[in-house]
């Protein structure tokens, strides 16, 4: 999909609630618990725009078809957040490159290490992060519904 543009959006954006939206309702239908999304989207403005972070958007053809975020924690740690790829752009590098897109927007502040969380029933993200080297650690939030915590070293 070299066609897919990857661009920096308010995360108040349509193009930004959308997507989250989105990947709201697939949490909601693949944890086994459901998934209560809160305030989270009312919350993405203050938390993934300058100066704590940045949201990432995704499109084909004008359309997005992917998302993610990150946070900074502290002047060494950025987290990574909101990672979702739509059904109809997987298995085509999408994940892999908003991943790098989000780890070199971490980089170029400086900071050297990129955290995530994520729940254990999402399998296809959890081998992509593993397959792009982030090692797994204790937990360093209390995210109700994080199972798994990683971690990567950034160059």
């Amino acid at each position: 999909m070299a066609d897919v543009e990857l661009r920096i959006v308010d995360a108040a954006s349509v193009p930004a609630q959308w997507a989250m939206g989105e990947y709201f309702a697939e949490l909601a239908a693949r944890f086994p618990d459901g998934f209560d999304a809160g305030g989270a989207l009312d919350d993405a403005s203050s938390m993934f725009n300058p100066p704590g972070g940045s949201f990432v958007v995704a499109s084909l053809e004008g359309a997005a078809v992917g998302c993610g975020a990150i946070q900074f924690l502290d002047d060494n740690t950025g987290e990574i957040k909101r990672m979702w790829v739509s059904p109809t752009a997987r298995g085509a590098g999408v994940g892999r490159r908003l991943l790098h897109e989000l780890e070199t927007l971490i980089a170029n502040t400086g900071r050297r290490r990129a955290v995530l969380d994520t729940n254990a029933s999402l399998i296809e993200a959890i081998a992509m992060y593993k397959s792009r080297g982030y090692q797994s650690i204790p937990p360093y939030n209390d995210n109700a519904y994080a199972e798994l915590w990683f971690e990567k070293t950034l160059l």
